[in-house]
Order: C-alpha cells, then structure tokens, then sequence
C-alpha cells in the first residue's frame, strides 16, 4: 500500500435516528419517567435508563459518548423511529470527508460487514484485524434547539444543538490490531491514531499500545503523528494511553467537550484569557509539539510555530462546516463553496484577540457562519479531521 495518509484504529455501525420528539415524548409517558428523575447515567442498563440519559444531555445541552450494557437496548430504542445506517469511528468518517474533495488514504479496520464494504469509499485500501464478521450498532442521537421536549409539566430545550453516542461494542472493546500495520505505515505521511476509548480492559490496553508502538517504527521519520481524543469509558485509560504515545505524537487534537474535562470545569470559549490560560495548564498536563483545539466557535493550533497550521485549520473548519450545514451528502462544490463563506462574528473577534496574546504560539481561525436550523451535529470533529490532514500532506 502506498498511501500518504494512515488512518487508524477502529471502524463501526452507526444507527442514525431520524429524530421525533412526539415519539420520543410517548415514551418518556410509556416508562413513567419523572422530571426529578433526569440526571446524568453512568452505564445505561435498561431502555428506560436510556431516555433518562437523553433527557440529561439535552437539559445541559451537551454530547457525550455513553456505555449500554446491551446492544439489545440500542436495537429495541431504534425500532420505534425511522433510522440511516452509516459509518462511525473518526478515522473512517475523516476518509469519507477527505475522500470528496479528491484524496484517498489507508484504513486500519477492526469490524468487517456487507454495511462497511458497501459505505467506505471505493478509493480507500485497507486491513481488517476482525477474525470474523459482526455488526455492533452505535445508537447516535442529534438534537437542535428546536429540539423540545415535555416532562410532566417542564419543557426541556437544549441550549445548542449537539449528539451523544450510546454502544456496546465488542470489536472496538478487544481493539484487536492486525499486525499488517506495519506495512500499512511504511510510506505513510501522516498517520491519525484514534479509538482507544472505548477499551475496558488496561492488560488489553497496554498491550495494545505496545503493538502500536511496535509498528510504529515502520513509519518513515519525517512522518506527522495526529492523535484525535475522544471521551474514554474509564478515564483512567486516557492517562494511560497519554503517557505511552505522547513520545511519539507531534499534534494532539481535541474538542471542546474532552477540553473542559481535563481542565474540570466549564470554560467560556468566547474569553481569550479564560482560554488561554486553559491552554497553559492543558499543555503542562499534554506536553506535545502542537495541540490543535476545534469548537463550535473557532479552531486553533497552540505551540512553536503554530501558524504552521494555518490551512490545515482552514481546511478542518471548512470541512466540518460544510458538514455541519449539509450532511453525508455534501460535495466537493458544496465544500469550496462553504470556504467562502463569511466568518462567525463571535469567533472572529475571539480569534483577533487571543491571536495577539500568543504570536507565534498561537493561531485560531474563525468557524463559519452557519444559519440553517436543521443542521448535522454528528461527526463534526471527525470530518474536522478529514479536512485537517490532507493540508498536512499537500
């Protein structure tokens, strides 16, 4: 394979609901749930657990990614709405998004079905480490501020539109690596790890890291190490892999959700200060070349020469926005289309402002503005990601 752009380490199913509220609120009466009773849920164990939880999410106005004792839940809540069927996982949602504008790229897969054959792009080569063939849906609820909902006698609106994830994923759990990675990474440019989060078992997890790092020598020394974040089941195991790659990776990304957690409180994205010295402490505690941070309001880069990064930023907002805007079905026109597009006010100040509090160390690009009311809120960062990488390589 000869790919400049690697992408790694896990694929799945995703149901997307077509969202109802009428039907959501049917069930919210069917299983007698009660205002007081919304709270944030740890494991979903049952279906009413579940509603409790998206009711949760909503109240906040906030995503998440959530751990369901049964895939059996995640079937039984999808049958009672109209449902797409798509690819999930950062790496392969990147290859789809960068695949519309013109470039390809190699994946590392870990689940194999006629649904992943027939949805990734026909220009992508890859490798499976699935022994045998399985589906493990991830149930993905998208939500808007139009989005309300009854509970007895409360109306829940969510503050801004968002999604959370619910799965029970044996695949991504085992997180088996096929050892063709090694051969996969010898002419890579650029290569995303991404997936670990979902593991739950750190015996496993360690020895995965191991065998990554393992074929990671195969990678030519110019080559870009891009490590996406996401929100690990056992926080724990977020250090762990943290402190095994960080050696290696040149740009740590994150969003805006994963940063309020390792800073452990809310953070006004719209303070220059505020962030920037979110950033400080994030960088003592992540201490890479480059940390790329992207929100609804803006992206940055923070590091040495960071402006070198100016249009790989570019290019994730404009990916993610186009995405944002229209969906799966957007096109290369609707893309170049979109980077035109005139700059979120609020983001654009931020970024005049916290641009010159850091020269150098610093650079922070607007998100576009986008005014439609039925947007996409899934798979934003990883089509931020699909736009990110290919200005890495071209």
């Amino acid at each position: 394979m000869t790919k400049d752009i690697v992408l790694g380490l896990g694929n799945n199913i995703d149901y997307e609901i077509e969202w109802d509220s009428a039907i959501f609120e049917n069930l919210v009466h069917e299983f007698g749930i009660e205002y007081s009773e919304i709270h944030p849920v740890g494991e979903v164990q049952t279906q009413r657990d579940l509603i409790i939880s998206i009711l949760s999410y909503m109240k906040e106005g906030k995503g998440g990614e959530c751990f369901v004792r049964s895939s059996q839940i995640i079937e039984d809540f999808s049958k009672a709405f109209r449902k797409k069927i798509t690819l999930g996982g950062t790496s392969v949602r990147a290859a789809i998004a960068m695949s519309k504008i013109g470039y390809s790229s190699a994946l590392h897969l870990v689940t194999m079905n006629d649904d992943v054959r027939r949805l990734l792009p026909p220009d992508c080569e890859y490798i499976c480490s699935a022994p045998e063939e399985n589906s493990y849906p991830h149930l993905i609820i998208q939500f808007t501020q139009n989005h309300s909902i009854r509970v007895q006698d409360k109306i829940i609106r969510p503050k801004q539109a968002n999604r959370i994830i619910y799965d029970n994923d044996l695949d991504n759990i085992l997180m088996r690596l096929d050892p063709r990675m090694s051969q996969l990474l010898l002419n890579a440019k650029v290569f995303l790890i991404s997936g670990f989060n979902a593991m739950q078992d750190q015996s496993l997890l360690e020895d995965r890291l191991e065998k990554l790092l393992i074929s990671m020598k195969n990678l030519p020394k110019d080559a870009l190490v891009f490590y996406e974040d996401a929100c690990f089941y056992n926080k724990n195991f977020s250090r762990i892999v943290r402190d095994k790659l960080l050696g290696h990776i040149q740009i740590f990304s994150l969003n805006e959700d994963e940063f309020e957690g390792y800073i452990g409180r809310k953070i006004n994205l719209l303070d220059p200060l505020e962030v920037l010295r979110s950033l400080e402490a994030l960088y003592k505690l992540i201490p890479v070349p480059k940390i790329v941070l992207h929100t609804q309001y803006w992206a940055l880069a923070y590091g040495r020469d960071a402006n070198s990064l100016k249009k790989a930023l570019k290019g994730g907002i404009t990916m993610g926005g186009t995405r944002y805007r229209i969906g799966d079905d957007f096109t290369r026109q609707n893309y170049f289309e979109m980077e035109k597009s005139a700059p979120q006010k609020e983001g654009a100040q931020f970024s005049d402002r916290i641009n010159a509090m850091k020269q150098g160390e610093i650079c922070c690009l607007p998100c576009v503005e986008v005014n439609d009311k039925n947007v996409t809120t899934i798979g934003l960062g990883d089509a931020f990601v699909g736009g990110f990488l290919p200005a890495l390589v071209h």
